[in-house]
């Protein structure tokens, strides 16, 4: 199975009595952890390369729907996707995916997909043949101080509703164009792609509760939760 919205998939091996990598846990990755990149570089053969976490939690790189990954200067070049993110213990704490790169080799700006990650969409494909995750049928933009100046709106934290599909969960439940998503389930939202995975965490049938402003009043609304199309 795959899951384009995260470039993972989800194989099963033809072959039996293979070496198992043991998976960790990158929830509590530090920068400066040391790792080592396992891959095929530009198809030479088999290479380890080794760094520490630059940072963690990356986003709006534009790479994938879903991101949320860990940045190394441990060098990842082609042919490295896919491969492992080791730490020194040996424990798989993330898949290598991209490069930041003008000439298309590694300056030390490369990013993987946190391990934890990888294993819910694993789950979730093993299990359902798909990954399930909340939707309501919205698009919105992060409200920037310029934009929020230009509308007239003096609140410039949470994200401007640019678009509601006729008929989708977040219509029925009176979401318009022009409101201000202020918070989801209690928590102040900051950014559309935070949106996203707040709503994307929910199930089908789940409400999210929604506080919104509209023409300087506030509102809050429960929006149910449907599954999220796949992406085509």
């Amino acid at each position: 199975g795959t899951d384009p919205e995260t470039d993972l998939a989800v194989l099963q091996a033809a072959i039996s009595n293979t070496p198992i990598a043991n998976l960790g846990d990158s929830e509590n990755l530090q920068v400066g952890d040391v790792v080592m990149a396992i891959g095929n570089p530009f198809g030479v053969g088999q290479t380890v390369t080794l760094g520490i976490i630059s940072a963690t939690g990356r986003s709006q790189l534009g790479i994938t729907d879903f991101e949320n990954f860990i940045q190394t200067d441990a060098a990842i070049n082609p042919g490295n996707s896919g491969g492992a993110l080791i730490n020194a213990q040996g424990d798989v704490i993330g898949i290598n995916t991209a490069i930041f790169s003008k000439s298309g080799g590694s300056h030390g700006i490369g990013f993987a997909i946190p391990v934890n990650l990888a294993r819910q969409v694993m789950q979730q494909i093993a299990e359902h043949g798909r990954v399930i995750r909340g939707w309501i049928g919205i698009n919105g933009q992060n409200l920037t101080p310029a934009l929020a100046e230009s509308l007239g709106i003096k609140n410039q934290q949470g994200i401007l509703v640019s678009g509601v599909l006729r008929q989708g969960p977040a219509a029925q439940a009176g979401i318009q164009p022009g409101d201000v998503l202020l918070e989801g389930d209690g928590n102040a939202v900051y950014s559309a792609s935070q949106m996203l995975k707040l709503v994307a965490a929910h199930q089908p049938g789940d409400e999210v509760a929604i506080k919104l402003q509209r023409q300087g009043d506030t509102e809050e609304i429960n929006v149910a939760v449907m599954e999220r199309p796949p992406k085509e």
